[in-house]
């Protein structure tokens, strides 16, 4: 039986293929606050603009495509049982071939209805304008976790990591919860990999942690090299 190895991504995998995050221009995502195009109050206050924003966030990571971390993951497949956690809404692990990915924080290529949230419409890079309607009669908003709502997903997210054989963390800050926290919920045997060029913070509380101070393209291909020859 193939060892489990659960993966968790964030925003740096992605910007190595051309998507930039808030979080490198100092709160701003794409010259626009956080509190005005990612938060329940931002959408009250301009849905037109907030739709404007993820039309345009969607066409761009439509374009965008994987890099050699996201092509690591998927070779691992041959070797491992492999789920990947991710906090990114592109759709780049799906693209290179991943096939077990659980969003935490919603895609950009699926829209939803404000009245109910389980009716989810997959639009690819179609622009959604105010007026879009979902069949139940709600405005179609961007199937996106926004700063302030819940995380529907982190409870999956939760029982992946309970499992987990291995564990690796490939481009997140580690500080944006609920998705920072899933690593304590890995056993304290299982092997745990950080692969980010500034080592984030985690809790000495964690055992058996290493870091590989790398970027994604070139820390997950040399990771999948090491666990490849290691466990196989």
């Amino acid at each position: 039986m193939k060892k489990k190895l659960v993966v968790l991504t964030g925003a740096g995998i992605s910007a190595e293929s051309g998507i930039m995050t808030f979080r490198d221009a100092g709160g701003l995502w794409e010259n626009h606050s956080i509190e005005d195009v990612a938060t329940p109050e931002g959408w009250r206050r301009n849905p037109a603009l907030v739709q404007k924003f993820y039309n345009e966030r969607r066409a761009k990571a439509f374009e965008a495509q994987p890099n050699a971390g996201h092509k690591a993951l998927v070779d691992l497949e041959k070797y491992f049982d492999v789920r990947i956690i991710t906090q990114n809404v592109d759709n780049l692990h799906e693209k290179a071939g991943s096939c077990n990915v659980l969003h935490l924080h919603g895609e950009l290529t699926k829209v939803r209805s404000i009245k109910n949230e389980d009716l989810i419409y997959d639009v690819g890079d179609k622009a959604i304008q105010m007026g879009d309607l979902a069949e139940d009669g709600g405005q179609l908003r961007p199937h996106i976790v926004w700063f302030g709502e819940m995380v529907p997903m982190i409870e999956v997210a939760t029982d992946l990591c309970l499992n987990a054989d291995i564990f690796v963390v490939v481009g997140t800050s580690m500080q944006v919860y609920p998705a920072a926290g899933v690593i304590g919920f890995v056993a304290d045997e299982a092997p745990k990999f950080i692969i980010d060029p500034n080592s984030p913070e985690v809790s000495s509380q964690y055992k058996n942690v290493h870091f590989i101070k790398e970027t994604a393209t070139i820390g997950v291909p040399k990771l999948a090299d090491m666990l490849i020859n290691q466990y196989q």
